[in-house]
């Protein structure tokens, strides 16, 4: 498989602390790869280093040639205009023109059944219907990879099962590479092909999901067992 996304040797800093310490990851074509890890362990920074929305103080971020990214983040902002235009100004500000661009995102509200909502202003949506916008929003964009900080964490049990149904069918259908950070680990396991756990900024396990989950960390990963067992949050 091809490399989509590689870091290597990123060092995040703010201030005396340091978000990252020398990470280094290679995400490759088609992975569906889950972040975890306490609070405060680096998973949304690393996110946003990916995506370019952080600069890395030290190291380098290489995403491959022709690739598109896009992000949906565990709240997404909702702009002042309606839920079609919120779609639309995604595309417009990629090139795409202004007619082509409401094709594009009626199509794309359609896939999250939001289609009837489209005169709605965006932000009198519910949240789960804001994270299912969000995700209409970067599907529009046809991005070869995805990155989602918590997509579910605020969501109600309902509202979270649709987000899981929705991007499980975008990869089925498209292939797209997924890079996402989950507290729910029942969410891990559905969703992931391998398993990232971070812990004070720094890679301490990088498993498949199914050794991750079903085989014994506690001599090769001690700090990854002690999280699976409920001692570090």
């Amino acid at each position: 498989m091809s490399t989509v996304l590689d870091l290597h040797r990123v060092v995040v800093q703010f201030g005396r602390h340091k978000a990252l310490r020398e990470v280094s990851l290679q995400v490759r074509a088609g992975e569906r790869i889950a972040l975890v890890g306490a609070n405060g362990c680096g998973k949304s920074t690393l996110l946003r280093v990916a995506h370019g929305l952080l600069k890395p103080s030290h190291g380098q971020v290489c995403l491959a040639p022709d690739v598109r990214q896009a992000m949906v983040f565990q709240r997404p902002r909702m702009l002042r205009t309606s839920v079609l235009r919120f779609v639309m100004w995604g595309l417009w500000l990629q090139g795409v023109s202004w007619r082509a661009a409401q094709v594009q995102a009626m199509a794309a509200l359609q896939r999250v059944d939001l289609q009837g909502l489209a005169e709605r202003p965006a932000r009198t949506l519910s949240g789960g219907q804001q994270q299912r916008l969000a995700l209409a929003r970067a599907w529009a964009l046809q991005p070869q990879c995805v990155l989602l900080d918590e997509p579910t964490s605020s969501l109600d049990p309902h509202a979270k099962r649709e987000v899981e149904r929705l991007v499980a069918d975008w990869v089925a259908t498209s292939g797209v590479t997924l890079l996402f950070s989950s507290h729910n680990l029942g969410q891990v396991k559905r969703m992931a092909t391998r398993v990232i756990y971070l812990e004070a900024g720094q890679i301490l396990a990088d498993l498949p999901v199914d050794h991750f989950f079903n085989q014994s960390l506690a001599d090769s990963h001690p700090q990854a067992h002690l999280f699976l067992k409920g001692e570090l949050v």
